[in-house]
């Protein structure tokens, strides 16, 4: 067996097992994926993207994290930046968000330079042939799939903010819907820039130049500096043991795998109980409430120094994979919701993430900033048994944990573990996705807490994707939340 993939797109993951037929590793097909995903799963991610990419090899059983998250832009610049624009967005299930949007949203990108540090570190395959499946869809088209649709639908007000958005993500003065072709001919020449010329381009080359262009004529306060100086960072993941598993996630700065890592020996001291019964989300909505609001978890971040600048990831994209030889790596990229800031002759979409602040105050220009973003990793007796990550703002980190513990306490397969119906406390409001028992749900009441009847699935809950080894061999899987696909290659 050569390896399994999963990605929030059938096409994501079809490029990531491509990468492995063809004799790459967990690295190239996470590339190789990821690249396809920015044409597949525009707008959530893309060259204007930040992320991280955690890495286990296998030859020495060490773990890393690639940090590629974006940074705070305005090096050596004094000049006010415009006010930004906002929109609501309805996710049509009783939740309604807030998108600061516009030039002054934007922050610096890593996504382009954090693939290639990662490809230069521990890729077999040339970089440039990682490029192929992304660059002939951008040019030829991808249909829009229902998961697709829904998103352009529910982010319509963003896709269609400026005339070089529109061009793109507009047909006959209408949004797209479900099966429409996206067709991205300025991004697919990016695409082939970054091939033939690498990372430096977006950089220090011809589209960084276009990018600050663009950025100070639209009111936002990018800098050439902000973009020649802007560095991957490498770090060690955040480490906890669950139920006798190794599981690793994103380390500081960054939350979201750090309180998952509090969260879940947490959980094994209550107990987690028998899946979708009172006990057991009575259980996980405890370790919630423990997360957000208890002394202990906001002590957890002020010793750990995340006080500061932090980002709600709306908008976010997630591969995993395992290779054949055991290696394995979890991506988690995002656009944010996106600005609608489309740079013209690029098909570049830059993200929103300085408007998706969670801060007092906006931090010095240069610094990177903290997400809620959480690729993460289980390991038993050494070796990677489940590799998984989901987008999804706020509810991240919960749908992460969630999956960890159906398929490492409760023994489920990948694609059980992520179908199962989820919960995420909001305040004081226990939000319990459409599946669960009613019954079971009337007993969460009558223990005090405050129910909020979802009556579907929704991506509102996250949308994962996980890759795990089972007895029969490697599972990949996709969450149908969001048409995500998973392709095991033998």
């Amino acid at each position: 067996m050569r390896g399994a993939v999963a990605g929030g797109h059938p096409l994501t993951a079809q490029a990531g097992a491509r990468a492995l037929e063809e004799g790459g590793n967990a690295v190239d097909a996470a590339v190789a994926a990821a690249l396809v995903s920015w044409v597949a799963e525009s707008p959530l991610t893309g060259p204007g993207a930040g992320g991280f990419m955690l890495v286990h090899r296998a030859r020495d059983r060490s773990t890393r994290v690639f940090d590629f998250f974006v940074a705070i832009p305005g090096l050596g610049d004094d000049s006010e930046v415009s006010l930004m624009d906002h929109v609501d967005v309805d996710f049509s299930g009783g939740s309604t968000q807030r998108f600061h949007i516009g030039a002054a949203s934007c922050a610096i990108p890593g996504s382009a330079l954090g693939l290639e540090t990662a490809h230069k570190s521990f890729g077999r395959l040339p970089w440039r042939d990682l490029f192929q499946p992304a660059v002939e869809l951008a040019r030829n088209g991808v249909e829009l799939n229902d998961g697709q649709a829904y998103l352009h639908r529910i982010l319509d007000l963003i896709l269609r903010h400026t005339p070089e958005s529109r061009a793109v993500y507009e047909q006959d003065g209408a949004a797209l819907a479900a099966g429409d072709t996206l067709v991205q001919h300025d991004l697919a020449q990016t695409l082939e820039l970054l091939a033939d010329k690498g990372a430096a381009e977006l950089y220090t080359g011809e589209l960084a130049a276009a990018v600050v262009e663009h950025l100070r004529a639209s009111g936002g306060c990018f800098t050439e500096r902000d973009l020649a100086e802007y560095r991957v960072i490498r770090r060690r993941p955040v480490r906890t043991s669950f139920c006798g598993e190794e599981f690793f996630s994103n380390p500081p700065p960054s939350r979201g795998g750090v309180l998952i890592a509090y969260g879940l020996p947490l959980l094994e001291e209550f107990g987690v109980g028998k899946p979708g019964t009172a006990e057991a989300i009575d259980a996980l909505a405890r370790v919630m409430r423990e997360q957000a609001d208890a002394p202990a978890g906001r002590g957890l971040l002020r010793a750990l120094e995340l006080g500061g600048a932090g980002v709600v990831t709306r908008g976010t994209t997630h591969i995993s994979v395992i290779d054949g030889q055991g290696n394995a790596v979890a991506l988690t990229a995002s656009t944010g919701a996106g600005s609608g800031i489309l740079v013209p002759g690029t098909g570049i979409h830059m993200n929103n993430m300085i408007g998706e602040f969670d801060i007092a105050r906006k931090p010095r220009p240069g610094a990177r900033l903290s997400s809620g973003m959480s690729p993460s990793l289980v390991l038993r007796e050494g070796s990677p048994q489940l590799v998984v990550g989901s987008a999804g703002s706020l509810r991240l980190r919960g749908a992460v944990m969630q999956i960890v513990v159906n398929v490492v306490a409760h023994g489920l397969p990948v694609e059980d573990a992520i179908d199962r119906p989820r919960v995420h406390l909001e305040g004081d409001d226990l939000h319990c996705e459409g599946g669960h028992d009613p019954a079971e749900l009337d007993k969460l009441e009558r223990l005090g807490w405050n129910v909020t009847r979802w009556r579907n699935r929704n991506l509102y809950f996250g949308g994962a994707a996980a890759v795990m080894l089972q007895d029969s061999g490697l599972a990949a899987a996709g969450d149908p939340r969001r048409g995500g696909a998973g392709v095991v290659v033998e």
